[in-house]
């Protein structure tokens, strides 16, 4: 895919499944990555098998971010990195677990979009960002109040930062994916209660694949959507669209 040598393309939460296999696509249409995540074993394979370079930085803090991002050139930014917190209602959820959530999810990516934004324009050759979001920004979803609530600002992050970053040619949007069944989802969703009656409402029935979320936010990074800014994009299988 064509556009990936304008410069490099950081990816956050890239020792999670969805942000590993983004590097790996990346990486296999020429991008320079740079891969960044909690898990420091994780990275330094993926780098051994991609060959993307690694930054270490604390999603959480500022200051972290400042250091980390404040002299780096970058062209293309991937804010996956997140906290998923704790299934819980209104009525009993732990305030400092929202609060924790929101941190990393919302104010973490817009700390990373805030840093690594200055890089692009004082680069002026554009750029893209690609924000993570869920379908749980799009749809109310029991027991998502923390997670929900942190997606639904990220959203709005990403369009209030595609309307403030067009001029400098910034495009910004973010991909709204459905549930990935991995170890980490697979108890809340891998219960046949919660699980089945959520597919039977998704047109296509079935959980995502790491790679079918990466490779739509690939296609958002490149020449290809050259022309898609402040766009939220449900890969969902139709679960939104019912």
């Amino acid at each position: 895919m064509a556009g990936f040598d304008k410069g490099p393309i950081l990816v956050t939460g890239a020792s999670g499944g969805i942000g590993a296999a983004t590097v790996r696509q990346l990486c296999a249409a020429g991008a320079s990555v740079i891969a960044s995540g909690r898990n420091t074993k994780l990275l330094d394979k993926l780098a051994a098998d991609t060959a993307c370079r690694t930054l270490a930085f604390d999603l959480t803090s500022e200051e972290s971010i400042r250091d980390a991002l404040g002299g780096l050139d970058l062209w293309g930014v991937v804010n996956c990195g997140g906290f998923g917190g704790e299934i819980a209602t209104p009525m009993d959820t732990d305030i400092a677990i929202f609060d924790k959530v929101i941190s990393t999810n919302a104010r973490g990516a817009l700390l990373v979009t805030k840093y690594a934004s200055r890089s692009m324009i004082r680069l002026g050759k554009g750029g893209a960002i690609v924000n993570v979001s869920s379908q749980a920004a799009l749809a109310a979803l029991k027991g998502h109040i923390s997670y929900g609530s942190s997606k639904a600002a990220l959203d709005n992050i990403t369009r209030v930062s595609a309307l403030e970053l067009g001029k400098h040619g910034i495009r910004v949007n973010s991909v709204n994916p459905t549930v990935v069944m991995t170890e980490m989802s697979a108890f809340y969703w891998g219960r046949p209660e919660i699980g089945d009656p959520f597919l039977a409402q998704m047109p296509l029935g079935r959980w995502a694949t790491e790679d079918e979320i990466a490779a739509p936010i690939v296609f958002l990074l490149g020449d290809g959507a050259s022309m898609i800014t402040g766009v939220s994009l449900p890969i969902d299988g139709g679960f939104t669209a019912c």
